[in-house]
């Protein structure tokens, strides 16, 4: 059965901080911005959920890295799944794995677009000439992004990526300081608001959830990372620091518009600069994220490359 076990070519080397910085950065995302509107749907104590969803995603985390430990060969979730259920558990776990590998990544593209066309509504209904194709509008900007993104995924090495991830954390941290200086200067900290509605309990734990769906990367930052044995306290301190950092939007953000706050706390955000800074800033956690994010796929195409073309990757 080893024998069939994908051996996946990866880079080796990446150090514990720069796998914490990748870790972060695949963890810490465009969910920190939901975490107010989470809160507001289901009250004060759904903290607690998200404290839960936090350690249990955690211990899963490390329960994982405990199945790539048992053998060398195993390096992804579909060697994982082989191991436990053959061939047939392989493909079942592959095809939802890298669909939402994939769609995730698509939704990021989709939102930078949205996002871009209520900032420079202007551009957006221009058109301009593609070889005769003729594009305007969100279409446009997706493009546009994609573009920009495109230079991050010819980054194979994890220890370069690394530094991309750092520009993550900068942006998160510039994006905290920012919300607390709207909340000053602007608006305040004095929202009601609800104890507990469990009306709201099913959307608040799909929030909660999709801030820590970074499971599909820990195979690769695993094998990229030198020593293999300290993966588990990456794992608790990339946990813990992003868990302090959605709790704490969330808070801010449910003090500032209380059961007013939209989906993503940046909607309820005004045109003056301390605003516009939450914004543009937002703007670039998707652009950090998306070549960490689409890494597993892009090792699964590597991997089933002929070898002849495989020998020319960088």
């Amino acid at each position: 059965m080893a024998d069939q076990l994908m051996d996946l070519p990866h880079t080796t080397g990446a150090s514990f901080a720069k796998t914490c910085f990748n870790g972060f950065n695949a963890l810490s995302g465009i969910g920190l911005l939901t975490t107010p509107y989470a809160l507001s749907k289901s009250g004060w104590l759904s903290l607690g959920l998200l404290l839960v969803m936090a350690i249990t995603t955690c211990y899963t985390g490390i329960l994982l890295t405990k199945c790539l430990n048992t053998n060398r060969s195993v390096k992804t979730y579909s060697d994982v799944a082989f191991l436990a259920f053959g061939r047939k558990g392989r493909i079942f776990v592959s095809i939802f794995l890298y669909l939402e590998v994939y769609l995730v990544p698509t939704g990021l593209l989709i939102m930078e677009a949205d996002n871009l066309v209520k900032l420079f509504p202007h551009l957006g209904v221009k058109r301009v000439n593609f070889g005769g194709l003729h594009v305007a509008g969100k279409p446009l900007f997706t493009m546009l992004v994609g573009l920009i993104i495109l230079p991050s995924m010819w980054l194979k090495d994890l220890r370069l990526l690394s530094y991309i991830s750092l520009c993550g954390i900068l942006s998160t941290i510039v994006i905290i300081s920012a919300i607390v200086w709207v909340g000053i200067d602007e608006v305040g900290f004095s929202a009601a608001g609800e104890i507990f509605d469990w009306k709201g309990l099913p959307t608040a734990l799909s929030l909660y959830a999709f801030c820590y769906g970074a499971h599909p990367v820990f195979p690769v930052l695993y094998s990229s990372m030198k020593q293999k044995n300290h993966f588990f306290k990456v794992l608790l301190i990339t946990f813990f620091l992003c868990t302090v950092n959605y709790m704490l939007v969330a808070i801010l953000g449910y003090l500032m518009f209380g059961k007013n706050v939209q989906s993503q706390v940046t909607l309820n955000m005004s045109t003056k600069l301390s605003s516009k800074i939450v914004i543009y800033t937002s703007l670039a956690a998707p652009m950090v994220k998306y070549a960490l994010i689409i890494s597993p796929i892009a090792d699964a195409i590597e991997m089933n490359l002929p070898s002849k073309w495989k020998s020319k990757l960088v």
